[in-house]
């Protein structure tokens, strides 16, 4: 018998859930696939809510919208915790960015001054005012910034509590990998699983993060648009009878290289993160890990007496702007929700209330006009008219060669 649904959401996420939580919560029957629920790339993840602090150069864009999903995301997470009764461990401290040598501070000084002219709050600190913020800071730390609009989440509860809401909204979770969206006269019908099961569903949201583009029915520019990007990272547990040792967010860097330490709770502490162009790998690797503890100590010396209590690698959706995918494909009722890279816990609220205006027919927030799919549609289109050109151009010019050259033999260069 065919499964049936209003929407079907590929991916597990917390993108996938958050999407459909909402979906389910305004009245919509959705099924979610998945090959393991839960595990994604928000499992692997520091849960910095962190627009100002990276804030970089030439991304204003990615940045209004960042800023637009870190002021949603108290209310989501109020509204996450009153339906689950589970706390998501949401911190509002603060980021501390410090340099560790002169150069390393002149670099967080240039960027601190763009983002100050793109009106973010940023208080600026030398050596002794660091210190007193996080008293095992190194004493050879030069200076920092606090950027007081960052914030963090603790992403396994976070994660953990959206899947508690998913389940109490009534929506059905099938173990599968969805391989194609099925479309027909112009519009998507449902899906197909790797195992064969059709879903028929008037809606389908492809947010399997960096595997998104491995399901047919995509547009092509679509599917190659999203790669991996691997991230190793670390986390630390405080022995017994050790107080936290940070209460900020700090990111640092060292010598050039970049290191974050974000605390929690019960005592962890995020140490990370690596950022790979390898491909589908999420091997550990000796060489990451003794970087990032390296860096750690240098400005953290206290490090060192924490426990190593896991090494993991996840696998981030990375896209050829660094911005996110997210809206209607050209297919009718075909969506997609992806390409987050660093951003997808933050933006899981936003992504969410996006898709489901595009569901209900209504407009998403402007924030979003950069970021939907079309614009890697556009790119492809524009490349094939510039290489229709040259090639008319190529064909004109082997047309007025020497007698006996063949126009065919001039093309190839």
């Amino acid at each position: 018998m065919a499964v049936t649904a209003d929407v079907v959401v590929a991916g597990g996420g917390v993108i996938g859930t958050a999407i459909a939580w909402r979906a389910a919560l305004a009245g919509l029957d959705v099924v979610l696939v998945d090959p393991d629920v839960g595990d994604a790339a928000s499992g692997v993840a520091a849960g910095m809510l962190a627009p100002v602090s990276e804030a970089l150069f030439g991304e204003g864009a990615l940045l209004a919208i960042n800023l637009l999903a870190v002021q949603r995301f108290p209310s989501f997470a109020a509204e996450l915790e009153d339906a689950t009764g589970h706390e998501v461990g949401l911190r509002r401290e603060g980021t501390l960015a410090i340099g560790y040598d002169p150069d390393d501070l002149a670099a967080l000084m240039r960027l601190t001054a763009f983002r100050r002219s793109a009106g973010l709050d940023a208080e600026e600190l030398d050596s002794r005012a660091c210190r007193r913020l996080e008293p095992f800071l190194t004493p050879d730390v030069r200076g920092g910034v606090i950027f007081a609009g960052d914030w963090s989440v603790d992403n396994r509860r976070y994660a953990a509590a959206l899947r508690v809401a998913m389940a109490a909204a009534k929506v059905r979770i099938i173990r599968g990998r969805v391989t194609q969206a099925q479309v027909a006269g112009g519009r998507v019908r449902g899906v197909g699983l790797a195992d064969g099961t059709d879903i028929d569903s008037a809606a389908v949201v492809v947010a399997a993060g960096y595997a998104s583009g491995t399901v047919d029915g995509l547009p092509s520019p679509l599917r190659a648009a999203v790669r991996p990007v691997k991230g190793q990272l670390l986390r630390l547990r405080h022995p017994k009878g050790i107080p936290p040792v940070i209460s900020h967010t700090i990111r640092a860097t060292v010598r050039g290289a970049d290191v974050y330490l974000v605390p929690r709770a019960d005592g962890e502490v995020i140490v990370g993160a690596t950022s790979e162009e390898r491909g589908p790998d999420r091997t550990v690797t000796a060489g990451a890990v003794h970087d990032l503890l390296r860096d750690a100590m240098t400005v953290l010396p206290v490090t060192s007496e924490l426990i190593l209590a896991e090494t993991c690698a996840g696998l981030r959706p990375g896209t050829p702007d660094n911005g996110p995918i997210v809206g209607g494909c050209g297919v009718d009722g075909l969506l997609l929700a992806t390409g987050h890279y660093r951003n997808g816990i933050l933006m899981s609220p936003v992504t969410a209330d996006a898709i489901m205006a595009v569901l209900t027919g209504q407009r998403p927030s402007a924030q979003w006009e950069p970021f939907t799919p079309q614009r890697f549609a556009a790119e492809q289109s524009a490349a094939g008219q510039s290489a229709a050109g040259q090639s008319a151009a190529g064909q004109s010019a082997a047309g007025r060669s020497p007698a006996g050259r063949s126009p065919a033999g001039d093309r190839v260069r």
